[in-house]
């Protein structure tokens, strides 16, 4: 039998990067990133990419990680136990933890972040699987440079009729990387289909947004049951319709998807007739801002209202200005809401904080004159796990609200 990967390599690097005196504690704690400003030298010809060790100034070994010269994050560890992470193996190990992570959460439902990053010990490495179908992103030149033993692991694991590369993202810049599209193996079905919660979806696997879906929202959507039943839901920036058939499936009356992309009105009007859900879902094509602010003009109500936007704040540059995009949406999405009615309201954005996010809906109903009960704040989906030590790993904020 073949015994490649029954047993751990290891590994004596001749390459290694020692960082500067007091630079060690976050590392030390288990936050995989350095930067640049905190190498104090290196040892041995280490290329963009290549595999070295970590040591503090004492010479303390730290972890295993790669090199880019050329990013602001200079290494990332992968390992803390002087592991080959140039292998096949190493990889096929971490996908199997990660995969039996998700094994024990999920039953039949196979739209699926498998790998999600620092959170599974592979930073610069996002897999999400899509029924057959799986979708990489190579977000890191270190990862980059070891595309081939992540695929190989990924095909001896998961078997998939196609793996897609999804690397058009712009994160892929910072780290000197082209973005673009790539189907690395195998022939894609048409259409890609996944289950969730039992609704099945379409996704545009190469031109769709982030991987192809939103797989991060798998857990909130359950919380609009007992919340829309016989009710009139509002759902902006929709995209492919998750949670406007979950409103669906939890009995309301109608629902009203938005979004400004043609192309995902038309996915979402698609898989609402996948689940023969046409008769209560009608979707259509505008600007979120314009649209909330006609229906404000017109008297327009709802018994429950979500918004689930793109990221307003991209960096720290746009925070202000982003703030104020929430303050402004928040603000006329509840001036919407019959009295008990609901507004389920979320951030993607990593840089707003929990307590920003919730001290501005507080703002945003005293300025429509509302008075709001927050009856759950809940986070991103269980597969898309945060490492304590990289607070880097948590993004989702959604807030359940009450109008009275």
């Amino acid at each position: 039998p073949d015994q490649r990967f029954t047993v751990p390599t290891r590994r004596l690097s001749l390459k290694e990067l020692t960082l500067r005196p007091g630079q060690e504690r976050r590392v030390r704690d288990g936050h995989p990133w350095i930067f640049s400003n905190e190498i104090g030298k290196l040892l041995g010809d280490t290329g963009p990419g290549e595999a070295l060790d970590i040591l503090s100034a004492r010479g303390e070994y730290l972890g295993t990680g790669y090199y880019n010269p050329h990013s602001l994050i200079a290494a990332r560890i992968l390992s803390r136990d002087r592991d080959d992470i140039d292998t096949p193996a190493f990889f096929r190990g971490r996908l199997e933890q990660a995969a039996a992570y998700r094994r024990q959460l999920y039953g039949p439902d196979d739209g699926v972040r498998l790998v999600y990053g620092e959170a599974d010990g592979l930073p610069g490495l996002v897999v999400d699987r899509y029924g057959e179908v799986l979708s990489v992103q190579f977000l890191t030149l270190g990862i980059e440079h070891r595309r081939q033993a992540v695929l190989t692991a990924l095909q001896e694991l998961f078997s998939p009729l196609a793996v897609v590369a999804r690397n058009d993202v712009a994160v892929r810049e910072l780290e000197g990387l082209d973005q673009q599209v790539e189907l690395l193996a195998g022939t894609l079905p048409d259409p890609v289909l996944f289950l969730e919660h039992g609704l099945q979806f379409q996704v545009d696997i190469t031109g769709g947004q982030k991987t192809g879906a939103f797989l991060d929202q798998k857990e909130n959507h359950l919380a609009l049951q007992g919340r829309v039943e016989g009710g009139r839901v509002l759902d902006l920036f929709c995209y492919a319709g998750g949670w406007s058939l979950h409103a669906a499936r939890f009995g309301a009356a109608t629902v009203t998807g938005i979004d400004i992309s043609a192309t995902a009105v038309a996915l979402a009007a698609e898989n609402a007739r996948r689940n023969h859900l046409t008769g209560v879902c009608s979707f259509r094509r505008a600007d979120v801002f314009d649209l909330l602010r006609n229906y404000g003009r017109d008297g327009q109500h709802f018994d429950t209202v979500i918004l689930d936007p793109p990221a307003f704040i991209k960096n720290r540059k746009k925070f202000a200005e982003g703030v104020r995009g929430y303050l402004t949406i928040n603000r006329r999405a509840m001036e919407l809401v019959v009295p008990g009615g609901h507004l389920i309201t979320c951030s993607c954005s990593h840089h707003l904080d929990r307590e920003t996010f919730l001290a501005t809906l507080g703002q945003a109903a005293r300025q429509a004159g509302r008075e709001v009960r927050l009856l759950e704040m809940r986070g991103q989906a269980y597969d898309h796990p945060v490492l304590l030590s990289c607070p880097e790993t948590d993004y989702l904020k959604c807030a359940v609200l009450q109008l009275l």
